[in-house]
């Protein structure tokens, strides 16, 4: 039997999971485990557009993806870290283009702050990066003492909006004399900025700034040689694209570089075999896999990754929402606080039961009219990866869905906040309930309870397991009381000989009341009910009340089913 120490020392021999690392050649020359993605070169070089944009959701390997074409193209690149790769195989492809060419690589990224003012000199930092890059360009036999003063501006963080915008390209210039060859140019994140300016109010600045910069380094710029963009958004060419007319816009709704970004099905079998976590291949599919990417089902690369690093730990680790606190998430909370419209509230039911929603799809947006109406929210979702398409769509309709369980639980989180803020703004309802509950009104309790259950938004029966539907019905519950901030309200608390599901303790310190929800599946709310109330008196939840001189005791079996339920209520 192997011992612990020996466990250690055999997991040793595997690879390190890359979790957080974007830079291609860290990754290769470290001895990471790294899923071969550079096929993409194969296929961008062979048939690529002047301008080269890639949208795809964070999260997808967009930046390790230009990192690898920076490795790839750069005259200082180490090219053994491609050996044993895909793209290697393509020999005279590589014998025209690797290694040949001087690459610029920014990201957009970090430009993200409060005001107008630090967000451009963030950027101003980002072009200084660039150009620190290349410092060697001062001793350059090839530059004029006119060109060496030019980049030296390039050098100063206190340069103006003009030279800043110009200095794309006047760093293109200065590489393609030093080399005698083009360069290539990869913006990385390009739409950051404008998002963060659109949340903090200076959009319009900022979308001046972006489209100068564009302007000069992708359209009036003769020495490039072609560039490549990722983002999220595909922004609206009227915004910050005007009159570029080299663009060639790769989104998730295209076939072309489908399987590129994102680990398919066969890419995670082999991760979970070499790592020998094969057993929890369907948890991993369930919760990380279902974006449709053109015609080709993916899973998530984040994800994978980090429940991987888990697995080797904990065989037994469960399934984790990784995606939930790497972003705000507003998309989806915009989305549902339009469920006060009931067509709205009845969709968003039908995607988190699983099912699909035909909608038009707008894929080119401004920031400004992204929350303007429903319409284009529902475009947001499906470009942000909430959603994600199913089959192939007609023109502009697709039918969306919810892709796994991951994202279902993030609909779920901002489904359960916004019924909490909605219960603190109707105190006369939240009175009647409290009242009724205290005073062992069964009937008042579910009278106001069906209330609740008829005004949030609901889950179905075709989509999850019956103790997830009670998960559910405890945390409306627990959304209500906790909004009693005297009152001690305590979840699954281990009581007697188990577990309670909900118990609450009023203000007054002389009353115990025990709450157990049951999932009436056969609709059958009667039935539940009884259960409800004997698994407390089978468990005993009310002996520690007693223990701790509480001798009013209102014991409570909830049954709910849908959007109905039946309350019955027995005294200690």
């Amino acid at each position: 039997m192997l011992t612990t120490q020996m466990r250690i020392a055999e997991k040793g021999k595997k690879k390190k999971l890359p979790i957080g690392i974007d830079l291609f050649e860290k990754i290769r020359s470290e001895d990471f485990y790294y899923v071969d993605k550079t096929g993409l070169l194969n296929e961008l070089l062979r048939d690529w557009g002047e301008v080269n944009l890639f949208t795809r959701p964070r999260r997808f390997g967009k930046t390790l993806t230009m990192s690898m074409l920076e490795s790839f193209f750069s005259v200082n690149g180490d090219k053994s870290i491609f050996n044993g790769l895909e793209i290697l195989k393509e020999t005279t492809l590589c014998e025209e283009y690797m290694g040949k060419y001087p690459v610029i690589f920014i990201s957009l990224k970090g430009v993200n702050a409060l005001a107008y003012e630090t967000a451009f000199q963030l950027a101003v930092q980002v072009l200084n990066g660039a150009a620190e890059k290349v410092q060697f360009l001062l001793e350059s036999e090839q530059l004029s003492a006119h060109d060496k003063a030019g980049f030296q501006k390039l050098l100063d963080d206190k340069m103006d909006e003009a030279f800043f915008c110009s200095g794309l390209k006047k760093l293109s210039e200065l590489l393609e004399k030093h080399y005698g060859t083009k360069v290539i140019l990869l913006i990385d994140e390009y739409d950051v900025p404008l998002a963060k300016a659109y949340e903090n109010g200076y959009y319009d600045q900022m979308c001046s700034l972006i489209r100068n910069l564009f302007e000069q380094a992708l359209k009036t710029n003769s020495s490039l040689k072609f560039a490549v963009m990722t983002g999220c958004m595909r922004v609206s060419k009227e915004s910050i694209f005007t009159g570029l007319n080299n663009l060639r816009i790769l989104s998730v709704a295209d076939v072309e570089f489908e399987e590129y970004f994102g680990f398919t099905d066969e890419e995670v079998r082999e991760l979970l075999e070499y790592y020998e976590c094969t057993q929890s291949y369907d948890d991993v599919k369930k919760w990380y896999d279902g974006y449709q990417f053109g015609n080709t089902e993916v899973y998530c690369p984040w994800d994978v990754i980090c429940h991987c690093s888990k697995l080797r730990v904990d065989k037994k680790a469960q399934p984790q929402n990784y995606w939930i606190n790497t972003s705000s998430n507003d998309a989806v909370k915009r989305f549902i606080e339009e469920s006060g419209n009931a067509t709205t509230k009845r969709e968003i039911e039908c995607l988190v039961a699983g099912e699909m929603i035909t909608k038009e799809i707008h894929q080119e947006l401004t920031y400004r009219d992204m929350y303007q109406s429903i319409d284009h929210i529902w475009s947001l979702l499906f470009m942000t990866g909430y959603l994600t398409q199913r089959g192939k769509g007609e023109g502009r309709q697709m039918k969306l869905a919810i892709p796994n369980l991951e994202i279902r639980d993030i609909f779920m989180v901002q489904i359960m906040d916004f019924f909490k803020e909605n219960v603190r703004k109707d105190g006369e309802m939240l009175g009647r309930f409290c009242d009724a509950l205290q005073t062992g009104d069964a009937e008042g309790v579910e009278k106001v309870f069906t209330g609740y259950l008829r005004k949030t938004i609901g889950i179905r029966d075709t989509f999850v397991r019956d103790d997830l539907k009670e998960n559910f019905y405890h945390g409306i519950l627990l959304g209500i009381l906790g909004v009693k901030d005297t009152w001690g309200i305590f979840s699954n608390r281990e009581m007697g000989e188990g577990y309670s599901d909900i118990l609450v303790e009023p203000d007054t310190g002389e009353l115990g009341i025990i709450l157990e929800v049951k999932y009436a599946r056969d609709g059958n709310l009667d039935d539940a009910c009884k259960k409800a109330l004997k698994q407390i008196q089978h468990t005993r939840y009310q002996d520690d009340l007693l223990d701790d001189g509480v001798e009013d005791i209102l014991k409570y079996g909830i049954a709910c089913y849908k959007k109905r339920c039946k309350v019955a209520v027995e005294r200690v």
